[in-house]
């Protein structure tokens, strides 16, 4: 038996995904679904994520998010080094059941990136030019809200892969 089965409705027809109203989660092959959060106020995309069926289920329980790490191959509660924490005060799932949505509350900065930004998406492209390896990316926030070497005790997390 799956986690997702002990947990969740099974997936049923494509009706019953689509329409229905039981939580069946489409896990892919990894067993992960995406994962978006976004902030409850004002609608800013944080970060995105994955998450397998016990960290679905946890956040659902516990109404903090959970997530599941690809680089380190474990289950974490978001903020559980930081005390950044995300307070889910919606859950969504999206029509064929691959992928939720959360609109969270932050604790702590409200830095929802590991670098120390608000969101992970901090940055911007251009678009209209040819992508090459000199394109610049523009940063479009206020800088980091916190220093991730205070808060996690390592000379430079930005690099460590964190999803």
């Amino acid at each position: 038996m799956t986690d997702a089965a002990r947990w969740f409705a099974p997936a049923g027809d494509k009706h019953a995904v689509e329409e229905g109203d039981r939580l069946s989660p489409r896990f892919d092959a990894d067993g992960l679904v995406t994962a978006v959060a976004v902030d409850a106020g004002d609608g800013a995309v944080l970060m995105l994520a994955h998450m397998n069926a016990q960290a679905l289920a946890l956040t659902i329980e516990t109404g903090l998010a959970h997530y599941y790490s690809r680089s380190r191959r474990r289950l974490w509660k978001k903020g559980e080094e930081s005390g950044h924490l995300q307070k889910v005060v919606e859950l969504r799932i999206d029509c064929d059941q691959d992928a939720v949505l959360m609109r969270v509350e932050m604790a702590g900065s409200g830095a929802a990136c590991h670098t120390g930004h608000r969101s992970c998406f901090f940055r911007s492209v251009p678009l209209g030019a040819p992508p090459t390896p000199e394109l610049k990316l523009a940063v479009n926030d206020v800088g980091r809200l916190f220093d991730p070497q205070q808060v996690y005790g390592t000379p430079d997390k930005t690099d460590t892969p964190r999803f």
